[in-house]
């Protein structure tokens, strides 16, 4: 049986995740990227107990722990008092409960870790996808509006929430703007001038919150996100600018925690929060959608990205001593494994009411996607 061959539309966490993992089990792969280069965007990153067991895996624990910080709780507090609603304890306690730590991290460093864990051979930059067509007898084809073309037994979407991929299988599917933005940057802690804030806050208010929490071992940068109603703004782009001041405005009357951080702060980004209800179908033949691309969730639960990594773990098991012949039964397998558990966090995560008061996080940040078992799939 020859090598299987996978091609990987998108390297975002999930697209990159899931390269270092079917290489780990021995599957050729090429990941296409629309961008021309790699950006270090200014955001955080909180990566769960469950996604580090994925990456622990892969070999990346000891670089995320040397890169990110290590809290001692997310505590979740009144918007104005500093009254403690829930103290989720991490630290040493989770990592013994659940078997990994809980990290928090800088976007870029774990892009950058993912990505060292692909041949730097398997990855296509500047290849924006514009056609794909799958083939009875040689897989599929993949085009690209440089003019390039591929072909690969299988192909892996996870080319995010707009996903191409997605239209072309299942049509054009909108999402849902919540009607909520969210502001976010990472500044240097020293801009505090040494005012102490707790490792990982949120802060919740009548109909908006903050997080902050710090992004480096030596706390020397300090990362928030917020989400607040702004009903008319629609701009997705993670990079648009958005104004400082009206942040502050915003959260005036939050604990002075809140408002020294935000007086702090030298600028901060500015998206529409949108929402999409759970894909009916992820998989079409040999072409299977993977992370955002079918289940994009609000990052209430901070388990997006946590999410596309486990599908990574999961759909590499699936694929793994697999030939051309089985990708489709593979696919399906993932599916039926994976979705249970995508949904039940997207549908939890919209309520954002995780954490607010006491809650039993086990059912996340215990699982395992190396050892939970697949799906069995029932005679077609």
């Amino acid at each position: 049986m020859t090598k299987l061959s996978v091609a990987i539309v998108g390297a975002g966490m999930g697209g990159l995740a899931t390269a270092a993992a079917l290489h780990r089990a021995g599957i050729a792969v090429n990941v296409y990227e629309q961008a021309s280069k790699f950006t270090r965007l200014g955001a955080g990153i909180q990566i769960g107990c469950n996604a580090m067991k994925v990456l622990r895996g892969l070999g990346l624990e000891p670089v995320m722990r040397a890169s990110a910080f290590y809290p001692r709780s997310w505590n979740n507090r009144e918007y104005d008092s500093g009254e403690v609603r829930f103290d989720m304890i991490f630290g040493e306690t989770a990592e013994g409960r659940y078997g990994a730590p809980y990290l928090l991290g800088h976007r870029g460093d774990l892009h950058s870790a993912l990505l060292s864990a692909v041949p730097e051979q398997a990855i296509h930059l500047d290849h924006r996808m514009v056609g794909i067509e799958q083939h009875a007898d040689r897989g599929v084809t993949l085009t690209f509006a440089n003019g390039n073309s591929a072909e690969a037994d299988a192909v892996v979407a996870s080319d995010g929430v707009h996903s191409f991929v997605s239209d072309q299988l299942f049509g054009k599917d909108e999402a849902n703007f919540t009607g909520r933005i969210a502001y976010r940057t990472v500044f240097p802690a020293a801009l505090l001038n040494g005012y102490q804030i707790g490792d990982c806050t949120k802060w919740w208010g009548p109909d908006r919150h903050i997080v902050i929490y710090y992004v480096k071992p030596d706390r020397s940068e300090v990362y928030f996100v917020t989400s607040q109603p702004e009903p008319n703004f629609t701009v997705e782009s993670w990079s648009a600018l958005g104004d400082v001041n009206e942040v502050r405005k915003d959260f005036a009357d939050f604990h002075p925690e809140v408002r020294h951080v935000l007086g702090a702060c030298p600028s901060v980004h500015k998206w529409a929060l949108l929402d999409r209800d759970p894909q009916s179908r992820w998989s079409q033949g040999n072409i299977t959608l993977l992370g955002d691309a079918c289940h994009p969730m609000t990052p209430y639960m901070a388990q997006g990205a946590a999410m596309a990594i486990e599908d990574a773990a999961v759909l590499s098991r699936c694929l793994k001593g697999v030939g051309r012949d089985g990708v489709e039964t593979a696919f399906r397998r993932f599916e039926a494994t994976r979705k249970p558990r995508t949904t039940r966090v997207q549908l939890s995560s919209r309520t954002n009411t995780w954490l607010k008061t006491r809650t039993d996080p086990d059912w996340v940040y215990g699982y395992d996607a190396w050892n939970e078992p697949l799906a069995e799939l029932e005679a077609a």
